[in-house]
């Protein structure tokens, strides 16, 4: 199995970007441009590659090899994108890997794209990329080609080695345990369980218990062996069940209006453990938009728009302004549910303008792009 922070840093430690790894400081998937780039190296990656696996680390400084981490983010059928985009697309895996040293809910992401032995391409267009390119990697570099485009296995060894030094080992593992198990306190109920007997799951969380159920905020899941850490959250309430072989969480999200909330099941997902020695992620969605009368939305929209137009302008805001600015994202959110089809927009100009504010309001923003990018995806 697999120390994927040991292969991090085998990678880093491997020269530079080259034909069959690349790095980012972050990925931008919000818009075209940072879809169409991320799409073309992942088909220039599986291209270059036939035979073995291909990476792309996202956290790490380009010049200095210094990793600084982003933050968590749930992939959200990041397979679905890539499948829509690309003819004969490569399996590919998003995974948030611990580093110790970095700041609580920040994490480096690994995207592992699988091989195909096959010519992938382009299917339609997307930004300044036109549907039939073909991209491959010369050196660092992702560049489209017209010809010689036969795949050619180069890397399968030097790959194949760097995957091997970073399998995993009994001490690494308990060194992982202990670590997680330290890193939080009492409050927070961290616990481990052995599945499968090869699989070490650890998970906190902030407990209380509403009606007779028990749920959790505040949520780290990781799984030891891997160093990957499956789920977190500083915000959602989350419902978890563990039986031998399986690990479910069930996400809810906090929506409402008018100091009126209730919290609404977003998505179950279930981590089942074989006795083969590997696991699968089976997901399911559940969210149900809720409802409002279009008058009240229709109230809150221009205020919203009133607020917004003060953020673009410089204009300072009021008491009332501030307050009501930790609420914009998710209150744009909810009319866009609702049919107002120009609050998308909305949003995406308090992407900007959000982060000049205070951290709640841009946190509320970022957990709001969450929930549409899984809703838009399904």
């Amino acid at each position: 199995m697999i120390n994927k922070r040991l292969l991090i840093k085998n990678l880093l430690a491997h020269n530079d970007e080259n034909s069959f790894y690349d790095k980012k400081r972050q990925l931008n998937l919000g818009n075209k441009e940072g879809k169409a780039k991320f799409l073309k190296h992942i088909c220039a990656l599986s291209n270059s590659n036939p035979k073995n696996n291909s990476y792309i680390v996202v956290g790490v400084e380009d010049e200095e090899n210094e990793i600084k981490g982003v933050d968590f983010f749930d992939d959200a059928k990041l397979q679905n994108l890539i499948n829509a985009y690309l003819e004969n697309p490569p399996t590919v895996l998003y995974e948030n890997v611990h580093f110790p040293h970095l700041p609580q809910g920040k994490v480096v992401g690994l995207v592992s794209i699988r091989p195909t032995n096959k010519i992938t391409a382009l299917r339609k267009n997307i930004w300044k990329y036109y549907g039939g390119a073909v991209f491959f990697r010369d050196g660092s570099i992702s560049i489209s080609k017209v010809f010689d485009l036969d795949v050619k296995d180069t890397n399968s060894a030097v790959v194949a080695e760097i995957e091997k030094h970073a399998h995993n080992n009994i001490e690494l593992t308990l060194d992982g345990v202990i670590d997680f198990m330290h890193r939080y306190d009492s409050g927070l109920h961290p616990q481990y369980k052995v599945f499968k007997e090869s699989f070490v799951l650890c998970w906190a969380g902030l407990e209380k218990r509403v009606c007779g159920r028990t749920y959790y905020s505040r949520v780290d899941v990781a799984l030891i062996n891997e160093q990957v850490r499956l789920f977190y959250s500083t915000h959602d309430e989350v419902e978890i069940d563990v039986s031998e072989d399986s690990f479910t969480l069930i996400e809810y999200v906090r929506l409402g209006i008018n100091n009126s909330y209730k919290y609404y099941p977003l998505e179950r997902v279930s981590f089942v453990f074989d006795d083969q020695g590997s696991y699968r992620i089976d997901t399911a969605f559940l969210f149900v938009p809720p409802v409002f009368e279009k008058k009240l939305l229709h109230h809150l929209y221009n205020a919203n728009n009133a607020i917004l137009d003060k953020l673009s302008k410089g204009s300072p805001l009021n008491k009332r302004g501030q307050d009501d600015l930790v609420n914009l994202a998710p209150t744009y959110m909810l009319c866009s549910l609702n049919g107002f089809e120009a609050a998308k927009e909305k949003l995406q100009q308090l992407s900007i303008l959000l982060k000049k504010q205070d951290e709640a309001s841009y946190q509320n923003l970022k957990d709001t792009q969450r929930i549409l990018r899984k809703i838009k995806y399904q």
